[in-house]
């Protein structure tokens, strides 16, 4: 059975998240892509705090695609050091959990 995985991402704010998400839905390497808006990030860059208004992107796959996704998210992204961090999921709604692994694991 593959394991599920939640992918964490933040874009900045002008980037069409909903364009990106839908290709990487489309590319099947994501089974689902929720966009939280708007989220406030804090962070040390190049020696200064900085601070910007961010989109989260929660990346519902499978962990034998999370290659895959990070190349397709890699090669899309504007950042130069993006955020790609990966979750194990340890339970859930199984019928949900089953939807994942039909779905995210249809690369074209």
């Amino acid at each position: 059975m593959s394991e599920i995985v939640l992918a964490l991402s933040t874009v900045p704010s002008e980037v069409d998240s909903a364009a990106l998400a839908r290709e990487l839905v489309s590319l099947g390497v994501a089974a689902c892509v929720t966009v939280v808006p708007a989220v406030q990030s804090v962070y040390m860059w190049e020696g200064a705090v900085e601070t910007a208004t961010e989109q989260q992107l929660l990346i519902k796959t499978t962990r034998a695609q999370v290659d895959a996704l990070w190349a397709a998210l890699k090669a899309r992204h504007p950042y130069q050091v993006p955020e790609f961090l990966i979750l194990t999921i340890g339970g859930g709604n199984e019928e949900y959990l089953d939807w994942i692994r039909r779905s995210g694991g249809r690369q074209k």
